[in-house]
């Protein structure tokens, strides 16, 4: 019997990949003579393709967007909350898009991918890719598709600065901008937290200089402590307080001297790290933090974000959520105040949510219901 999905989901979605034989020059000054990127897509492109969204996704997140690839899968796509009929990406109206960003780990060219030069997993040799970079491959894939320009780029956290850079390097090819719980730029702060969890892979025994798959092993434990200090700083405090608060697993009043796992939220941290360690790749892990910690389009202009974004042609929508303190609403509004200080059309919402960082994969009434509204003002016929 034939599994019945909600109403509202893409339900069963199969992916799907490209490979471009064109060289692409990267940021770095490496280049790959061919690459390939995986997607997948929802709704149904129209006749003169201007109804169609591009989905970039956050640092550990995949072309896996929306709906469910089995009929037993337990989980659907990342950004279900956000895409499907009815919702702020309403797949009855929009052609959704979402690629796996180059240098990933589920199905487009990085470091697990064979390096045609030696036969081998790329691994360590695989190059440092920007968010420029990301950009220029996604073009590519959208004159694969016949997308000459997007009703909408649109993302959060790190898919949200992508979203930004594809109005600066690319105006003419983005009619509207979804910045969600993003930022301008990386702060002291956040980089420091990325320079610990990719040290607590490089030290991994296991990590041999990032040529684990050589030598037959992976660096589970580094990986697994990355993730768990990323997981820690995508929650707020009032979110784990109220999920876990200080419940201990059968406690006995006995002191865990063997450091056994004893409060809940420490079982549920050792969860998501061996979870993640078992679907994502450490050199990936290395490589997404690094072009997080590069993103700064305004470095080019002395620093002024307001010159960075003052070519852009699209309309902005930018939200924020009360208790992200990675990415905080004041992120959120320097790229606000720079986006009007050179007269661009831009809405902005600040959304009372507990959840942390991770509210913009939540269904959180206000969050959708404002971001629908945007949506519903896009006039497809002139994508704009």
């Amino acid at each position: 019997m034939a599994t019945s999905y909600p109403v509202d989901s893409v339900g069963l979605v199969s992916p799907q990949s490209v490979t471009f034989n064109t060289p692409l020059e990267l940021d770095g000054g490496h280049t790959l003579e061919s690459f390939e990127l995986a997607y997948e897509t929802y709704g149904t492109l129209n006749a003169d393709a201007s109804n169609a969204v591009l989905v970039c996704h956050a640092l550990s997140g995949t072309h896996h967007a929306a709906g469910y690839h089995a009929d037993d899968d337990r989980k659907p796509g990342w950004w279900e909350a956000c895409i499907g009929p009815g919702k702020p990406l309403d797949t009855e109206r929009f052609f959704v898009v979402c690629s796996n960003n180059l240098g990933g780990c589920h199905g487009s060219t990085g470091p697990t991918s064979l390096n045609p030069a030696t036969g081998q997993p790329y691994g360590a040799d695989f190059p440092l890719v920007t968010v420029r970079d990301w950009v220029r491959s996604q073009a590519l894939l959208a004159d694969h598709l016949g997308i000459q320009r997007w009703a909408a780029v649109a993302g959060g956290s790190l898919g949200g600065m992508q979203a930004l850079q594809w109005a600066i390097d690319l105006p003419d090819r983005v009619a509207n901008v979804v910045a969600i719980a993003a930022a301008p730029r990386l702060s002291a702060q956040n980089i420091a937290f990325n320079e610990v969890a990719r040290q607590a892979i490089r030290s991994d025994p296991e990590f041999h200089e990032g040529r684990y798959q050589q030598a037959g092993d992976r660096p589970r434990r580094g990986l697994m402590l990355a993730r768990m200090l990323g997981h820690i700083t995508y929650l707020s405090e009032a979110a784990m307080r109220e999920k876990f608060g200080r419940d201990q697993r059968g406690a006995n009043g006995d002191y865990g001297y063997n450091f056994d796992v004893e409060f809940e939220v420490e079982s549920y941290l050792r969860y998501q790290g061996q979870s993640f360690v078992d679907r994502f790749d450490a050199n990936t892990y290395l490589l997404m933090t690094k072009a997080l910690d590069y993103f700064d389009p305004a470095a080019e202009y002395g620093g002024d974000l307001g010159q960075a974004l003052a070519h852009t042609r699209s309309r902005y929508f930018v939200a924020s959520f009360t208790s992200d303190w990675r990415f905080p609403p004041s992120a959120s509004r320097e790229i606000v105040r720079a986006l009007l200080d050179t007269n661009k059309s831009v809405s902005y919402a600040e959304i009372e949510a507990d959840h942390g960082h991770d509210a913009f994969l939540m269904p959180v009434p206000q969050y959708l219901d404002t971001f629908t509204a945007f949506m519903r003002g896009i006039n497809l016929g002139a994508a704009a």
